[in-house]
């Protein structure tokens, strides 16, 4: 909001009930309430954020990090109602989050990428096998979602099929 400020575009905040008084609403030209605490009813809520910017005149939004920011659909309804998101586009995002998708765009645009498997892995015995064949330790994790949670190393063949 600093940014906006300084470059002379004005600002609109939405909020929960529960944040009436944070610092990003005062910081703000405009303050929009999108509802109450529980982020599936106020933040998370694509339409009531679309509502809060037709409501103000809001031509573009900034996601800020977390909620919506990595969230395609809520890219692709902003470019149906001819709203601006400041970050990714829908193809972006939804490719960033499965993993399986990025490594191989990375790999197509000839980035470095880190070896391992560039697809599902159906059982313990296939898990071993492919670590084995990338070299120990390796790490294993979910391909999409998950916010780095439930990643976890394998040190060797017993790790790999127990998931210690």
């Amino acid at each position: 909001m600093k940014t906006a400020k300084k470059m002379g575009i004005k600002t609109v905040a939405v909020y929960s009930t529960a944040d009436e008084t944070a610092r990003h609403v005062r910081m703000a030209d405009e303050a929009v309430c999108v509802g109450p605490p529980p982020s599936a009813q106020s933040y998370l809520d694509i339409e009531a954020i679309i509502g809060a910017m037709k409501q103000t005149g809001a031509q573009a939004v900034h996601p800020g990090y977390g909620f919506l920011s990595e969230n395609a659909q809520f890219c692709k309804r902003l470019q149906e109602e001819g709203l601006t998101f400041i970050g990714p586009d829908p193809f972006a995002i939804k490719a960033m989050g499965d993993k399986i998708e990025s490594k191989k765009l990375a790999e197509d645009a000839k980035v470095n990428i880190i070896p391992g498997h560039m697809g599902l892995i159906e059982t313990p015995e296939d898990a071993v096998e492919i670590a084995k064949s990338v070299g120990y330790p390796v790490m294993i994790k979910a391909s999409a979602g998950g916010g780095g949670k439930g990643m976890r190393i394998a040190w060797n063949d017993e790790q790999t099929v127990e998931g210690e």
